[in-house]
């Protein structure tokens, strides 16, 4: 069983970064943005498996600013879901959301990308 997730990047979020910061900047930010997301969806699976949830929650965290900042809705909704399942101590949940955590935020990354191809 492969599960496909589905992913939301809200491209009025793009557009606006675009049009507040011109092409060049926004783009440089969008670029490390996306790595930075990429590099911290990585730790965050390092970070579970050494069972460190502490700083797992803090990374989500950041996981969660940085990804609203350029509007991957549906990995901030799950990032969410992941820091409230460590906030119950419910290792069950937390473990399945995290899974999700990564499927998402490595669709939502490929959506962004793709997204920056054309911005408006």
């Amino acid at each position: 069983m492969k599960p496909m997730e589905n992913v939301c990047v809200d491209q009025t979020r793009l557009n606006a970064l675009y049009r507040q910061l011109g092409e060049a900047d926004a783009e440089d930010i969008l670029c490390r943005a996306l790595e930075d997301i990429a590099l911290r969806l990585s730790h965050c699976s390092d970070l579970y498996h050494d069972k460190k949830l502490v700083a797992l929650r803090k990374n989500t965290r950041t996981l969660i600013a940085v990804g609203d900042q350029i509007g991957m809705l549906a990995m901030t909704r799950v990032a969410t879901d992941v820091v409230t399942c460590i906030d119950r101590g419910d290792s069950i949940a937390t473990a399945a959301t995290l899974s999700r955590l990564l499927r998402v935020g490595e669709r939502s990354l490929c959506a962004v990308w793709h997204s920056d191809e054309n911005p408006s």
